[in-house]
């Protein structure tokens, strides 16, 4: 392989290592929201819990299917498998269209994701004032400590206080309401959110093509050894008739 094919292949196995942390980091978030003591208040609740459930699903397997691609990836690149690198492109380009549209569509509905994400604090807020679960009021305080705020009634936020991020006395009568902020984080975020997705995909892509470019250096026939002659003493023809002597008058 010459140099360039060489270069592709380091980047290559840097880049699945890279993509294989970043895939068993999205499963291990996952699993903990799923099953993490903070989180499980989640799955206890009966009204708009879909999306939740759903985005908790999408992320385990994302990150398994980011794994999988990954050690494709490292065997190919490794091994100068051509079958395997191609399978690693088909599978990167299929996660590099999903890249793309899902960068688009947080973008263009990042307001409605906003409310939704609102609404769904307003269910576990209004299903915690009436039966004052612990693992709903765990659920309270991880938004809460995630967008530093509390409650929707804002800095006359009394109802749910003993969830409210820790702080002073003025603190704590300062805090903004939910709500608001989750919906102007979303709107104010929304390009950000966009640029990441898009910087991804293109790295993404440049993987891909490393992938194309490493898989046609190995699929080039190597030049055969020049054939050995092996050469062996004969006699040479005046060896075997010699001069006759020339005599002197």
């Amino acid at each position: 392989m010459d140099g360039c094919a060489q270069m592709c292949k380091c980047f290559l196995i840097l880049f699945n290592i890279l993509f294989a942390l970043v895939g068993f980091v999205l499963v291990a978030l996952g699993i903990w929201l799923r099953f993490g003591a903070e989180t499980r208040g989640f799955f206890d609740i009966d009204l708009n819990t879909s999306q939740f459930i759903i985005g908790v699903s999408v992320l385990i397997i994302t990150g398994s299917l980011m794994v999988l691609v990954a050690v494709i990836g490292d065997c190919g690149a490794c091994s100068n498998s051509k079958s395997a690198l191609g399978v690693f492109s088909g599978l990167l380009t299929f996660l590099i269209i999903i890249e793309i549209a899902a960068g688009v569509m947080a973008f263009m509905w990042s307001g409605q994701v906003s409310e939704e994400l609102a609404n769904f604090y307003r269910t576990i807020y209004a299903q915690y004032l009436n039966t004052r679960s612990p693992g709903q009021a765990m659920t309270l305080k991880l938004f809460h400590n995630t967008f530093d705020c509390c409650g929707i009634g804002g800095p006359i936020e009394v109802l749910v206080r003993d969830t409210c991020p820790e702080g002073n006395f003025l603190q704590q009568i300062s805090f903004p309401s939910c709500p608001s902020v989750m919906q102007d984080m979303f709107n104010s975020k929304a390009p950000l959110v966009l640029g990441g997705f898009l910087g991804t995909a293109g790295l993404m892509m440049v993987a891909l093509v490393c992938s194309v470019v490493l898989s046609r250096a190995t699929s080039q026939p190597r030049s055969s050894p020049p054939a050995y002659v092996l050469l062996t003493s004969q006699p040479s023809v005046s060896s075997m008739f010699p001069a006759p002597a020339v005599q002197q008058i």
